[in-house]
């Protein structure tokens, strides 16, 4: 598994460097936008009825102020609007990136 070597925030985004060498440089909106969160994404139930995710899309002048690890899978960013529940698995992050 390829995980983070080093994460920055640097300016509106956050650098990570993977420990294959690759860098990422996303931003806070974008990284926002693509919360897995079911507030963001929505969620099914057992019958494929997909609750919530009917929320705002565009996420204009919002940052990452902090992250946290969670386990050797993925991080959780800290949104300046309060949002702090989507999950962001490495490999998603990397697709994200398009380096997967």
């Amino acid at each position: 598994m390829i995980l983070p070597a080093e994460i920055q925030l640097v300016g509106d985004e956050v650098a990570i460097r993977w420990s294959d060498a690759k860098e990422s440089y996303f931003k806070g909106e974008r990284l926002r936008a693509a919360s897995p969160s079911a507030e963001t994404q929505g969620e099914h139930d057992i019958l494929g009825n997909k609750y919530g995710g009917a929320g705002p899309k565009k996420f204009s002048g919002v940052n990452v102020l902090g992250w946290e690890q969670v386990g050797n899978y993925a991080l959780r960013f800290d949104f300046s609007d309060g949002h702090r529940t989507g999950l962001y698995s490495f490999d998603y992050l990397r697709k994200l990136d398009g380096l997967v």
